[in-house]
């Protein structure tokens, strides 16, 4: 009975983990977008 309990909330963690991680890699990608448009200005002025 206590597996058929901790199931689901084993299942809950795993989909909020895939969201966070999904959010980090989201805020990475508009960091280095910034990145790069920032050395752009700063190579051709």
């Amino acid at each position: 009975m206590r597996k058929l309990t901790l199931l689901p909330i084993l299942a809950l963690a795993a989909l909020a983990a895939c969201n966070t991680v999904d959010g980090a890699g989201q805020d990475l990608s508009s960091a280095g977008g910034a990145i790069s448009n920032t050395s752009r200005e700063v190579a051709n002025p």
